[in-house]
C-alpha cells in the first residue's frame, strides 16, 4: 500500500524515519526548544507559587518542582522530536538534512549495505508496521510512545 502523498514545500526525505535517525538529525534549535521547555515547567510553577502561594512545605515545593521539571523535559523532547520529524517530511526547511541524508545513504550504498537496514519481518508485517508508524509523530501529545 503506497504512502499517502502530502503537499510539502521542501524535499521529502523519509515519511517514516527511524527514532535514532530523527535524534541524530536534530538541530541546535531543537535542543534549545527542548531545554526551554525543561526550564519552563519549574519556572512557571515557581512563578505561580510566588503569585498565589499555597503555603506548602519546602519539601512539597521541591517535589513539585522536580515533577514539573521532568514533565517539561518530556514535553520538550516530544516537541523537539516532532520538529525534527517535520523536516524529514519536508514540512520545514531541511537543506542540511537533505545533504546529510544523501551523504549517509551514498556511503551505505558504496559499502554494499541496504539503504534502510535489514529486517526479518514478512512483507505483510512490514506493511502493518509502516501503516502504524508513518506520521505517528503527529500524535505525540496524545500517545507519547
Amino acid at each position: 500500500m503506497p504512502v499517502k502523498e502530502t503537499p510539502a514545500a521542501y524535499p521529502v526525505i523519509d515519511t517514516d524515519p527511524h527514532f535514532t535517525r530523527v535524534i541524530r538529525y536534530m538541530r541546535p534549535s531543537d535542543y534549545a526548544v527542548w531545554g526551554g521547555a525543561t526550564a519552563a515547567g519549574p519556572g512557571l510553577f515557581w512563578l505561580y507559587e510566588q503569585v498565589d502561594p499555597t503555603k506548602a512545605s519546602r519539601a512539597a515545593i521541591r517535589s513539585s518542582l522536580r515533577l514539573t521539571g521532568f514533565l517539561g523535559f518530556a514535553a520538550g523532547f516530544m516537541l523537539a522530536y516532532q520538529n525534527s520529524s517535520a523536516r524529514f517530511w519536508g514540512w520545514k526547511e531541511n537543506s542540511a538534512e537533505v545533504t546529510k541524508d544523501q551523504a549517509e545513504l551514498s556511503a551505505r550504498a558504496a559499502a554494499g549495505q541496504p539503504l534502510y537496514g535489514e529486517t526479518e519481518l514478512t512483507p505483510y508485517l512490514q506493511g502493518v508496521a509502516a501503516r502504524n508508524s508513518t506520521f505517528s509523530q503527529l500524535k505525540l501529545h496524545a500517545f507519547p510512545w
